[in-house]
């Protein structure tokens, strides 16, 4: 079956996870993955030669449909093989900091002097220019310095740190991909190649266009507080309660009519008038809000959380159990939706991975291949390249690949 970016080639210059799951949506898709790593002792590698290392390297899901070759880039004649590999790649993907590529002989300006088809996409935490560009950061402080770790917890509180899922992933992995295929889009019609220069801090920040609120104060609001909006979890219709057995039901009913249904089934039609109001996206909860939020979590607390999941099936109510991660790979949704998969490893009995969560009907993608060891893959693409037994061994014994 046909996928839908057969034919293309991937380069892989990338050290940290969101950039590894940048390329594996690619990958997934059909797209050729070579992922260069350095060798075990070069500087920066782990060394996955060492048997304890087995289950880590298997746990990288992220460079599943990948091939691995290992280089060392300060080598010139790592730098060589991978300038013959980036004459046949259609996108490269890199994660260093601005100025580091180009130290290594792989920036954009020398890979698309020689293919200037070349795609070349750079995932750095503050972009290529400007007065941030060279600082080291993470994702929580791309999301400090965005504004958005501002907005998250209660009034009374620190601001509370979610995982780091927002601006690594649905920040600059997501950005990534959309501009990678964006750019070969481009290719399609001028037949040149570009830079796609995605920062973590500036995805963030778009990220932030979700939040009315936010929106609100962008075309001159009120600027919101931590902790005054719909989304801090101490309106009764937008919420998490404890049950009786210690459990917590999760409570997103924001629509009227869902609010009003949601009272019915637990008997208090009387609660109808805690619904959402338009100034809650960007105000604190009122005390009648918080009274009536007292009152439903009275009410919760009677019944254990497996007692109020099948009460609600059939009210036609926002609610959810919390579900531990267990539960969540039992869940008969994700199941259903192939996002459990098994690993395809016998050493591994029982191991799973999330699926694909793009789901084409005529092309889908595939999972075809486990991570792979470091520099498994050297012999295969070296030879490929045209390199010879005898050469791709000298490069070894100089410290190359």
């Amino acid at each position: 079956m046909p996928m839908p970016l057969d034919g293309l080639r991937v380069i892989e210059l990338n050290r940290v996870a969101p950039g590894s799951y940048c390329t594996m949506m690619l990958a997934d898709m059909g797209a050729e993955v070579i992922r260069v790593e350095t060798p075990s002792g070069a500087g920066g590698a782990k060394d996955n030669a060492v048997a304890d290392d087995d289950i880590w390297v298997k746990s990288e899901y992220t460079n599943r449909n990948k091939q691995s070759i290992t280089l060392n880039l300060k080598h010139p004649d790592a730098q060589a093989v991978l300038h013959d590999l980036a004459r046949t790649a259609d996108v490269v993907v890199e994660g260093f900091r601005p100025g580091v590529t180009a130290r290594l002989g792989c920036d954009y300006a020398t890979l698309s002097a020689l293919n200037p088809r070349l795609v070349y996409c750079s995932l750095s935490g503050f972009g290529q220019d400007g007065p941030y560009a060279a600082r080291a950061g993470h994702d929580l402080n791309y999301l400090a310095l965005a504004g958005a770790l501002g907005q998250i917890g209660h009034r009374e509180g620190p601001p509370v740190i979610p995982l780091n899922i927002i601006g690594d992933y649905a920040g600059a992995t997501l950005h990534g991909v959309v501009g990678i295929l964006l750019a070969l889009l481009a290719r399609h019609a001028s037949g040149a190649g570009q830079h796609v220069d995605v920062s973590y801090l500036d995805a963030s920040f778009a990220l932030l266009a979700a939040v009315p609120g936010i929106r609100n104060f962008f075309v001159g609001g009120p600027e919101p507080q931590r902790g005054d909006n719909v989304f801090a979890g101490e309106q009764p219709y937008y919420t998490v309660y404890e049950t009786a057995d210690g459990r917590w039901l999760t409570v997103g009913c924001m629509e009227p009519w869902l609010w009003n249904n949601f009272c019915a089934a637990i008997g208090r039609p009387e609660l109808e008038a805690a619904c959402m109001q338009r100034d809650d996206f960007q105000a604190a909860a009122s005390t009648a809000q918080r009274e009536y939020h007292a009152e439903v979590a009275a009410i919760i607390r009677t019944r254990p959380l497996a007692e109020w999941v099948s009460h609600f099936a059939t009210a036609d109510v926002c609610v959810a159990e919390v579900n531990t991660l267990a539960e969540a790979l039992a869940d008969p949704q994700l199941r259903h939706r192939d996002m459990v998969v098994a690993v395809d490893d016998p050493a591994l009995p029982g191991a799973v991975q999330p699926g694909i969560p793009i789901k084409l009907s005529a092309t889908p993608g595939a999972i075809r291949s486990p991570a792979r060891r470091a520099g498994a893959d050297n012999e295969a693409v070296l030879a490929a390249l045209g390199r010879t037994p005898e050469q791709i061994a000298a490069l070894r014994a100089g410290g190359a690949i």
